[in-house]
């Protein structure tokens, strides 16, 4: 559910009490490891950190007026979540992520770069720092270019995406 807030201490302030303080940790580990040059600030109605338009002009690729999203935290319906762009832009990073909370006990409940949790005690809060703090801003970047390629060159399209374009492409045919 997106917020209306227009900062991230409105967003935390808005959110119930148990929330707050989960969301206010999360965002104080996230702050601690963020490595120079990121931002903090409101995308998509919740708190985010990205890379500034001054950093990277291009914005984020689907909504170039957006600047490019690395990591961000929301307070959802039937959960919390932190989202890893991040990790979703390197395979390495997320095998890394993955391995590295198991070892700590604590149940992973993960899509592609989305981490669901009901409670702050559900979360390793030392594996979100490293996650963080292991992508210098230069780094990110790059990855997220080289993904950019990979999927623009259709080296890593989707079964989904692949169908879509044909679908279109027939659509394109029959317009002739």
């Amino acid at each position: 559910m997106q917020s209306k807030a227009k900062t991230v201490d409105e967003y935390v302030t808005s959110l119930p009490e148990d929330r707050r303080g989960a969301i206010s940790t999360l965002r104080a580990v996230i702050l601690k490891n963020l490595p120079a040059g990121y931002e903090e600030g409101m995308q998509w109605g919740m708190p985010s950190y990205f890379v500034p338009h001054s950093a990277y002009p291009a914005g984020y690729h689907c909504q170039p007026d957006q600047p490019l999203p690395f990591v961000g935290l929301a307070s959802q319906k039937n959960h919390m979540a932190f989202y890893g762009f991040c990790i979703y832009t390197d395979e390495a990073l997320r095998i890394r992520f993955v391995e590295d909370w198991k070892k700590t006990g604590k149940k992973l409940d993960m899509g592609k770069s989305c981490v669901r949790f009901k409670k702050l005690e559900d979360v390793p809060l030392k594996v979100i720092g490293d996650a963080v703090k292991r992508v210098p801003m230069k780094k990110f970047i790059k990855q997220y270019e080289a993904q950019l390629q990979q999927t623009s060159t259709g080296k890593k399209v989707s079964k989904k995406r692949a169908a879509s374009k044909k679908t279109a492409k027939k659509k394109a045919a029959k317009k002739k």
